[in-house]
């Protein structure tokens, strides 16, 4: 399966991602450059939508958190929200689920309190 990244504006301010596929060793790359570009261009609250993610190995697991230390280097955070099935047995077992602030509950665990 093929990995895709899309960007989407949210309405309360900063960039949503919407990951489809697989996020592994060889399409993590792509997941970070993107993230880099937006925290470049000053972009400090990203919002990852795992809702088509099948399937995520550590090293993807690695770009969230090197994701979230850029933006929080910053004064923003990245968050998570969608995962479902092995994705989110991933999140809650290695734990960034509560690093992450990940809440499958919320349409946008962004919009609770970034501190």
């Amino acid at each position: 399966m093929t990995f895709s990244v899309n960007y989407v504006q949210r309405d309360g301010g900063g960039a949503c991602l919407r990951l489809a596929g697989e996020l592994d060793l060889s399409t993590a790359p792509e997941l970070a450059a993107v993230i880099d570009r937006l925290t470049a261009t000053g972009e400090t609250r990203v919002l990852l939508d795992l809702t088509d993610l099948t399937f995520c190995d550590s090293t993807g697991m690695a770009v969230f958190v090197r994701g979230d230390n850029r933006a929080a280097a910053d004064g923003g955070w990245l968050r998570l929200t969608g995962a479902h099935g092995r994705v989110e047995r991933v999140l809650r077992v290695t734990g960034l689920a509560d690093v992450l602030r990940y809440e499958p509950e919320s349409v946008d665990p962004a919009l609770r309190s970034a501190s």
